[in-house]
């Protein structure tokens, strides 16, 4: 039996609650899938050992929950310095790892950031590291989605990569393979003169795993707000996306677990308001 919209629509940890007692929560409240960051106390991806690595596994088995991953966007994919750059693909090769040891199904990562001058520089470094990064992957049964970031203010010397169309086109047009999809921010897309109407058209759908969800304002700046606190029209942004035959799961950011739980009702109410069966 298909899963439902409301089924489909997941909760974001992040660091906000040890795994486990995230995973709690989700079963005791229908949420079938969940994001979770690996980078800070007890949920550091230096801390599983094996027999916790079996209960996390078992508790998602039982309550049908799907476990994804999601990496820091501050540890720039995009780096070309000696040591550190050994370092960032150690981090990301644990994440890697430890994915099929959790029975995680996908990893977000980003493409990294540059500083304005080193653009090219940049890019390449980053497409070379995701291409060997996918790699790993593959021999290790894990998948990363790549994620198109947000935009900065245009006289910011930080900018992250893969946040405008063709830099997301960038990566994902060179790089193919079962371990490689896409995670599409839809407020992140809201931001950029295209909005997702524009995103939605140029991207191959098909290709993307993970849609991404939280309100901002048209063309504004980064902001993870609750439904309604900002102008993003949910429910066109269900029925443009449903429209292309995806099918995968959406991933709700912003504020606490309780009010992305509360969003969900408030999203499947948007999408059938804009004829999108629930």
């Amino acid at each position: 039996m298909p899963e439902s919209l409301r089924d489909r629509i997941g909760v974001d940890i992040g660091r906000r609650m040890r795994l486990e007692e995230g995973l709690a929560w989700a079963a005791s409240n229908q949420v079938r899938y969940v994001d979770i960051q690996l980078d800070t106390g007890e949920n550091a991806f230096t801390r599983f050992d094996d027999a916790r690595v079996r209960s996390i596994r078992d508790l998602c088995e039982r309550q049908q929950i799907h476990l994804g991953l999601h990496t820091l966007s501050a540890i720039n994919v995009a780096e070309y310095s000696p040591l550190v750059s050994d370092a960032v693909e150690a981090y990301l090769k644990a994440y890697i790892d430890i994915a099929p040891r959790l029975g995680a199904e996908w990893i977000v990562v980003h493409a990294g950031y540059h500083f304005t001058a080193d653009v090219t520089e940049r890019m390449v470094a980053g497409l070379e590291r995701l291409k060997r990064m996918v790699a790993y992957a593959e021999r290790r049964g894990a998948r990363l989605l790549l994620e198109n970031l947000n935009k900065e203010p245009a006289d910011a010397e930080v900018h992250y990569l893969a946040h405008t169309i063709e830099e997301w086109r960038y990566y994902y047009e060179k790089i193919e393979s079962p371990a490689f999809a896409l995670s599409f921010t839809a407020n992140h897309a809201h931001l950029m003169p295209q909005g997702v109407d524009g995103f939605v058209k140029t991207t191959p759908f098909e290709r993307v795993a993970e849609v991404r969800l939280a309100d901002c304002f048209r063309n504004g700046h980064e902001q993870h707000l609750l439904p309604g606190e900002g102008d993003f029209d949910f429910g066109d942004m269900f029925r443009m996306i449903e429209a292309t035959g995806f099918r995968g799961h959406y991933m709700s950011a912003f504020g606490s677990i309780e009010d992305m739980q509360i969003a969900r009702d408030t999203f499947v109410a948007a999408a059938a308001a804009a004829g999108v069966a629930g």
